[in-house]
């Protein structure tokens, strides 16, 4: 039942992030060609499928609008009824003045012609003026009776201007001192503006009316054959096509959506498939199988903004990120398998899927290879160097593959792939965090927790320094035997330097911290001195848990002795009192048994390293049959059948510890006294 449930979530779990990055992905439809200009057509010989327009580029069509705003002429509009009331206001105010002084008529008969003139010219504002003189513009459409003519700009004048042109064209008969009496620039106003509106509704007409098309492309006709160089006609013609293939195709976006669906659940169901076969351990926990599909979401998100909005470009992702963090928490072949799903999906956006997907799958294999454990920052700082060469000698072989021509290398890829390697290193982080989110142990925590400088593991050597003694032993002894059969030895190394340290609530309880002949269960019952000897179990996971140790390392301390009894008290008992029934849960550790090859070899040293202490001598034989007879003991009492070991892995478990102990117990040679001869 629980199996079939974990199944069904993963169903969903892989279901949803389908739907997710297919809901983002792009909705128009794949031109099935991509193409370059300079660079060959790569494909058979191409037609065209219909008729068609070679659509101009962005950069003609902006060029074209641009040249049509510089060349546009401005509209202003003429006020003819200014003209009429200068004048009549002019007449006004000298007519009675003049009577019966000829020589006064001509005065005014002379400024009235003069502003006629000057109003049919144009007289304009001062910063209508300086404007029209700054952006050089000669001509203009003058408005007049909603009638528009075209006229020279160099005709209009300013009201200062007109005044002195009428003083400067002052024929010689006529006094210029006269003719100031008059007050000539009381006359003068402006009778042209500008008519924004006009020009504008008139600029946008012309640019409405450009051509977005410059020319036709016949059905059949022939557009590009394979190997051609495409120059800038036929990068047209290729754009033109599709575009028109895209927009053709606009009305169905529901059917791509429906085939961009069906194509990523595809891919991850791959991914889920082999999850199911290979790794269950993945497949079957919900936290796992989260961190796998995020990061394949966070990259597939992460690509179709890049793309969408045209950022810069894709290689400046660090897709190598995702083998390197499934790496650090799972194994190589499921880091690779999530790595080659992700980069597919993200091939589906990329412009040259297949140099994409080939630069990529380099980069991951070399991840693999280069980090088998990431224990050190100069192992990430190293494999982020040898993606970057990767990269570099990837794009810089198939561009002279494809190109054959150092012209033709683009080299701000190279400034690229620095920048991917920058973003690289920052996966140090993302794994702190990744753990802290799905409580994961990285390599790089469980080195840090073996320092024997940590605040317990420092606490315990000054407490129990016999404890800490035996754990030292403890994990050297398994460390060695998890090597022997592909287990986790720095798992194994730091959960047996921390499996005993519920020891330092009661030091004195356990023979290794005892001094002199001392022991505090001489005067105990036997029940009270197990009960207190288990509890160190117990113990040891408050101090662990209120140490905030990692759940991982905890486990080894809950796991040490499993289910198995306290022998020494339980046997004593029994041998004290035969006739009397004994409760056997006051004997007996809470358990769990242990359930992982790592737990089950640290059970297995703690027993053999502690027994071997109370050896008279440590020859291979009497050692051996130490470790044969406590191994078999918890092979007879059931406390290793939920660890996945073999009775192969066993014995060279077994053979580990036995020559790990003649080395730790191996015989040392005496020094002879110095013999000071006698004179």
């Amino acid at each position: 039942m629980k199996s079939k449930q974990s199944t069904i979530q993963a169903i969903v779990c892989f279901s949803m992030t389908a739907l997710l990055i297919a809901y983002f992905f792009p909705r128009e439809v794949k031109f099935r060609y991509q193409f370059y200009e300079g660079k060959p057509w790569r494909y058979d010989l191409l037609t065209a499928p219909g008729d068609f327009p070679i659509y101009k580029t962005d950069e003609e069509i902006k060029a074209e609008k641009d040249s049509i705003r510089r060349r546009s002429i401005p509209y202003y509009r003429m006020n003819p009824d200014e003209k009429t009331e200068q004048i009549e206001k002019l007449r006004a105010n000298h007519s009675g003045s003049i009577k019966g002084r000829t020589k006064d008529a001509l005065y005014l008969r002379y400024i009235e012609n003069q502003l006629n003139h000057l109003y049919e010219n144009g007289i304009l504002p001062v910063q209508q003026h300086e404007k029209l003189k700054k952006e050089n513009v000669r001509q203009v459409h003058v408005l007049k009776n909603n009638v528009a003519g075209l006229r020279s700009t160099a005709d209009f004048l300013t009201a200062k201007s007109a005044c002195d042109r009428i003083l400067s064209d002052l024929p010689p008969s006529l006094d210029a001192t006269v003719l100031a009496s008059f007050h000539v620039g009381d006359y003068l106003a402006e009778n042209l503006t500008e008519d924004g509106e006009m020009s504008g509704r008139i600029l946008n007409e012309q640019l409405k009316n450009v051509s977005l098309s410059n020319g036709m492309v016949q059905a059949g006709e022939r557009i590009v054959d394979r190997g051609e160089v495409i120059d800038h006609r036929t990068y047209n013609m290729l754009r033109s096509l599709k575009i028109v293939h895209e927009s053709k195709s606009a009305a169905n976006r529901w059917l791509v959506w429906i085939g961009q669906l069906v194509l990523v659940f595809g891919i991850l169901l791959c991914g889920g498939l082999y999850m199911a076969t290979f790794c269950p351990e993945i497949f079957f926990r919900r936290g796992n199988l989260l961190l796998t599909l995020l990061c394949m979401l966070a990259c597939c998100l992460l690509s179709e903004i890049f793309v969408r909005h045209d950022l810069l470009d894709l290689y400046i992702l660090p897709f190598a990120i995702v083998p390197i963090v499934v790496r650090t928490f799972f194994n190589s072949h499921t880091a690779l398998f999530t790595h080659l799903i992700t980069v597919l999906l993200c091939s589906l956006l990329a412009p040259f899927p297949h140099e994409f997907l080939l630069l990529q799958i380099l980069a991951g294999v070399v991840v693999i290879f280069s980090l088998k454990e990431l224990t050190q920052r100069s192992q990430l700082v190293r494999c982020s160097i040898y993606i970057f060469v990767t990269y570099a000698l990837g794009y810089l072989s198939l561009s002279l593959y494809q190109e054959g021509d150092l012209g033709k290398i683009r080299w701000t890829m190279f400034l690229f792939f620095g920048i991917n390697l920058v973003l690289l290193l920052f996966s140090y982080t993302l794994i702190y965090i990744v753990e802290k989110l799905f409580g994961y142990t990285s390599p790089i925590t469980l080195i840090e927790l073996s320092n024997i400088n940590t605040p317990v593991l420092k606490k315990l050597s000054e407490t129990c320094p016999g404890t800490f003694q035996h754990s030292l032993q403890v994990s050297i002894l398994a460390s060695a035997a998890g090597s022997e059969i592909g287990a986790d030895t720095q798992l194994i190394r730091t959960g047996a330097l921390y499996h005993d340290i519920g020891k330092m609530i009661h030091p004195a309880l356990f023979t290794e911290n005892q001094k002199g002949s001392v022991n505090p269960h001489q005067d105990m019952p036997f029940e009270k001195s197990a009960q207190l000897i288990i509890h160190h179990v117990t113990e040891g996971v408050k101090i662990a848990e209120k140490a905030s140790l990692p759940k991982a390392v905890i486990d080894f301390i809950r796991t040490h002795h499993g289910t198995g009894k306290t022998r020494y008290f339980y046997n004593s008992f029994r041998n004290a009192f035969p006739d009397t029934p004994v409760d056997e849960k006051l004997f007996t550790y809470p358990g769990p048994n242990p359930f992982s090859k790592e737990t089950a070899i640290l059970m297995m040293a703690d027993s053999v390293e502690a027994a071997s202490r109370s050896l008279n001598e440590y020859t291979e034989e009497k050692l051996r049959a130490l470790v044969d007879k406590l191994i078999d003991v918890q092979l007879a009492d059931g406390l290793l059948k939920n660890a996945p070991l073999t009775f192969r892995e066993i014995e060279v478990v077994k053979n580990t510890f036995v020559e790990k102990l003649k080395t730790m117990y191996h015989t040392r040679i005496s020094y002879p006294d110095l013999v000071v001869a006698k004179s």
